[in-house]
């Protein structure tokens, strides 16, 4: 396998020589590859590369491909560049000296492709009040992560419903985990650290930029296979569940050892958590529950070695509710994998335990009690839909403004369409109003206890997720109109579209439906302001 450092220059003379089925090269915007051996493995057939051997096949290869697959199969087939030998790549920076969180006196340089509204502003030297070099740093190393080991994969995992184990322990091992759950950084059950950024530092925007990063590879299956049990399941345990068991439970979840999940949601009780009838009793010493009921939808659940289960302890309602933490090696835990029309990388599970005999040790927060447990949850759960839901709208737009760029129809290019430019503006204009009010909310949740936040920001962050996953249905469906049939076909050019596509209902429905969720956000907004004095 090639690698950066050992890239050979060459000349356009030079690669003309190995024009043959024997020793067959090609030139993609510059860069050299050895096709010889790949020929077999060419989705086209050996025949159209045999029309491009030992040329420039740029314009042949951008009719057909998009950029992921160069970055699937750049590492193993580029062998040089024309002109001179590319530099080796930068060193990652150390990590920053521990410093005072400020806003940014002066814009960061320019990041990224630099297409407009393709990546948020700050990425392109706008000034901005929330960042500083430790966010520059945080996403330069989580991007070049994802741009090498997560895009060019995405779309194979998908099919294949499962993402390598491999990666979920990387995630841990880069201390993105421990980074992942809507508080401090967990010091004190683990020593492993970021590359990039001291764990005094970490803040909510930290974990913005982590979330948002992940998320470019455009599909939500791979994002939720690595944080979004973990993201909804392990923040109860951190926050809750007694010293005993967070020693006991939290260094291997941190380290991407051990698997973690949130079962709230039933066959009968979805958005109405109070209503939840897998039940909970004491066994008549007082020293075990003996769980019994069926959890549905569950992300991650089949893959999970923990699972934070809401439960009926009590009288009917909200007021007998309670959390445990269950174990899958607790005889009469049963998972099986559910089919969904989207995410299949992600783990959707049934879930039923029957006669789960449960210490009470394992009890997160107190005996009935549990619905004020899992309402503290719900703000770092909208957050991280949100998150996805506008970077993937963002992905809908970025993919079909680059399209628009080489796709031509009727003489001219797609972008020269007046209604196509007007399809881009309004996914543009969208998108940027939810990012603004995101970045918004995340500095808030920054600057609030958690308790204010809580209280004061549920009504807006309700409202936020209802118009992230409405932008991100309109993002998606304006991209498909654009790629066409493209769109339709699995994989090729459309393929992240179409995968987006599919996963739209998997964010306007989980963490609460968009109905909802907007009903809420009048009924809490308005409770909290009469509080602060509204003269209503």
């Amino acid at each position: 396998m090639s690698t950066q450092q050992s890239l050979q220059a060459f000349s356009a003379e030079d690669v003309a020589k190995h024009g043959s089925e024997e020793s067959l090269w090609i030139i993609i915007d510059g860069n050299v590859y050895d096709l010889s051996s790949f020929q077999n493995e060419h989705p086209g057939g050996k025949k159209i590369l045999k029309r491009v051997a030992g040329k420039d096949a740029s314009k042949m290869f951008w009719k057909y491909h998009s950029a992921g697959i160069l970055k699937k199969y750049s590492p193993k087939l580029q062998i040089g560049t024309i002109g001179s030998a590319a530099a080796p790549p930068p060193a990652l920076a150390p990590a920053p000296a521990p410093q005072k969180q400020s806003t940014a006196k002066e814009p960061f340089e320019a990041y990224g492709d630099m297409i407009p509204f393709g990546d948020p502003s700050w990425y392109q030297s706008y000034y901005s009040p929330y960042y500083n070099e430790s966010h520059v740093a945080l996403r330069n190393e989580v991007r070049e992560w994802v741009e090498s080991a997560l895009e060019p994969n995405a779309g194979e995992w998908d099919e294949k419903k499962e993402v390598p184990p491999e990666i979920y322990h990387e995630m841990g091992r880069r201390g993105y985990l421990a980074g992942a759950l809507g508080v401090h950084y967990p010091t004190e059950y683990t020593d492993i650290r970021p590359a990039s950024v001291a764990p005094e530092q970490w803040d909510h925007l930290h974990e913005f930029i982590l979330t948002d990063e992940i998320a470019r590879a455009g599909s939500g299956g791979l994002i939720w296979n690595l944080l979004g049990g973990y993201g909804i399941g392990a923040p109860p345990v951190v926050k809750f569940a007694t010293p005993e068991v967070k020693k006991r439970v939290l260094p291997g979840l941190l380290a991407g050892e051990k698997r973690i999940c949130l079962c709230i949601t039933e066959p009968d009780a979805g958005s109405d958590v109070a209503n939840l009838t897998t039940s909970a009793k004491k066994t008549e010493d007082g020293k075990h529950y003996i769980v019994n009921g069926e959890k549905k939808w569950i992300t991650n659940g089949i893959w999970a070695d923990y699972f934070t289960v809401a439960v009926r302890t009590g009288k009917p309602g909200m007021n007998g509710v309670s959390l445990l933490l269950i174990e899958k090696t607790m005889p009469g835990v049963n998972v099986r994998r559910m089919d969904c029309s989207g995410m299949w990388s992600s783990g959707t599970t049934y879930v039923t335990f029957e006669d789960v005999k449960v210490p009470v040790e394992n009890l997160i927060g107190k005996e009935d009690q549990g619905f004020k447990v899992i309402m503290t949850n719900f703000n770092h759960e909208r957050l991280g839909i949100i998150i996805q839901a506008n970077r993937f709208s963002r992905v809908c737009y970025e993919e079909s403004i680059k399209y628009a760029h080489k796709r031509k129809t009727f003489g001219k290019r797609l972008i020269d369409h007046p209604v196509i430019r007007t399809k881009l503006a309004n996914m543009a204009i969208r998108i940027e109003a939810t990012h603004n009010w995101l970045e918004n909310m995340i500095f808030q949740t920054c600057s609030m206890s958690e308790q204010e936040a809580m209280l004061r920001l549920g009504g807006a962050i309700a409202g936020l997720k209802a118009q992230a996953t409405q932008t991100f249905e309109y993002c998606a469906r304006e991209a498909a109109q654009i790629f066409g049939g493209l769109s339709y076909s699995r994989g090729g050019q459309g393929g992240k579209v179409e995968r987006l596509y599919r996963e739209v209902r998997a964010y306007a429905i989980p963490g609460g439906s968009e109905e909802i969720m907007l009903d809420l956000t009048m009924r809490q907004s308005i409770r909290v302001h009469q509080v602060l004095g509204a003269k209503l």
